[in-house]
């Protein structure tokens, strides 16, 4: 029985819906009014008997409301409408500044604040400030050294699941990202983006020092400690110290005589990858399709795109062929140096307009290119000429050439 004293503060149903579920409430309001429904598990009080009969889902972990298309549970009704956006594909919710759509409007909000600026998250330690609760969350735990996140298969842990997630694909073999242009593939999508700048021959991190520039800001970093000077990576052995660890661990390999890098085709073994690499490439690279071997792999790789696709596109400048035409007009700049001027009608790509006007005459049934002597007309102005030589040269007529021509024939 609920005791008549009580009293609650009186909420909106909003947020009655919002702060139920997770069993705390503030009062909003200076208007009370006698509390008539009380929790007899943990003697919380409602005004209205539904507000609690919600809340003691709490308690007895009651999900009545599942998602049809997943099983997933939800203790409101406004919840689970809420989780169906995700599959209906949704997005109700979007920002007036740059109309990205959200399925969330929680999500909007913290969006929004991408172009206010508003950091309103702040952690009490180092003062770093984040746009959203959840990110301020993860960041705290660098400082207790909390890792809820662990692998199943090699324990090793992580502040966050996404993390977990993209390191349990080690495990898997997953390669889910895989670049549109050589095909190979990546564990992550940020390493995807790094090795798509090897084809664009983009490398957007400078050093400011020295100028010399880098396709991912690790490696920049990396880089700027050889400006310093600090060198706190000593060789127990010899003494000799480096500014990488990485240097020293390949200094090592020296005193140990290790060669952990080993080649597939002959078995030799090398101390450093890139070594390895180098030597790989002047193994014979055979096709497997049709026998024909290369020097290199990426002459094979070039080849086997013959047997995949019937349809390629080959650069009249250095022979290189590609699966995609876009790929084709990308590459011809570097041997331009200008943008190139594809057909429209047919696969064909030129490096100036004007051999672009000519080709497109073939397309075309006009003969604009018509001969003053006899009439005669034809699609370009070079084959107007050669036919001409016949007038100046007055070897033949005209029509005395088709009189020639017609009694040789019959």
């Amino acid at each position: 029985m609920s005791d008549p004293s009580l009293t609650a503060t009186v909420l909106s149903r909003n947020t009655f819906r919002n702060k139920c579920l997770f069993g705390s409430f503030s009062v909003k309001t200076s208007a009370t009014v006698k509390a008539k429904h009380t929790c007899d598990q943990c003697g919380k009080a409602f005004t209205r008997k539904s507000h609690l009969t919600v809340h003691q889902r709490i308690h007895s972990g009651s999900k009545p409301f599942s998602c049809d298309q997943c099983g997933k549970a939800f203790t409101l009704k406004a919840n689970l409408t809420v989780h169906q956006r995700i599959h209906s594909g949704s997005k109700p919710f979007s920002c007036d500044q740059c109309g990205k759509a959200f399925t969330f409007k929680s999500a909007l909000t913290i969006h929004q604040r991408i172009h206010s600026g508003s950091k309103p998250f702040s952690c009490d330690q180092c003062r770093k400030v984040f746009t959203c609760k959840s990110t301020l969350t993860i960041h705290q735990r660098i400082h207790s050294g909390s890792k809820p996140f662990s692998c199943d298969q090699c324990r090793k842990a992580f502040t966050c699941k996404s993390s977990l997630t993209r390191h349990q694909r080690i495990h898997s073999g997953s390669k889910p990202f895989s670049c549109g242009q050589c095909r190979k593939a990546f564990i992550w999508k940020s390493t995807l983006t790094i090795h798509q700048r090897i084809h664009s021959g983009s490398k957007p991190f400078s050093c400011d020092q020295c100028g010399k520039a880098f396709t991912n800001s690790s490696a920049l970093i990396s880089h700027k400690i050889i400006h310093t000077g600090v060198k706190k990576f000593e060789c127990d052995e010899c003494g000799k110290a480096f500014a990488l660890k990485r240097h020293l661990k390949h200094h090592q390999l020296i005193h140990t005589g290790e060669k952990p890098h080993t080649c597939d085709e002959c078995g030799k073994t090398f101390r450093h990858s890139g070594t390895l690499s180098q030597h790989v490439l002047f193994h014979p690279h055979r096709c497997e399709q049709c026998g024909k071997t290369f020097t290199l792999r990426s002459h094979l790789t070039t080849h086997m795109l013959t047997h995949s696709r019937s349809e390629l596109y080959r650069c009249d400048h250095c022979g290189k062929i590609y699966k995609q035409k876009h790929n084709l007009i990308i590459h011809l700049r570097s041997h331009t140096g200008h943008e190139v001027c594809p057909c429209d009608q047919c696969d064909k790509v030129f490096t100036t307009y004007q051999q672009l006007k000519c080709h497109q005459i073939s397309h075309s049934s006009e003969r604009p290119h018509k001969c003053d002597t006899c009439g005669k007309s034809y699609k370009s102005k070079y084959d107007l000429n050669r036919h001409q030589r016949v007038h100046e040269k007055n070897v033949f007529r005209c029509d005395d050439l088709c009189l020639y021509l017609s009694k040789h024939l019959e």
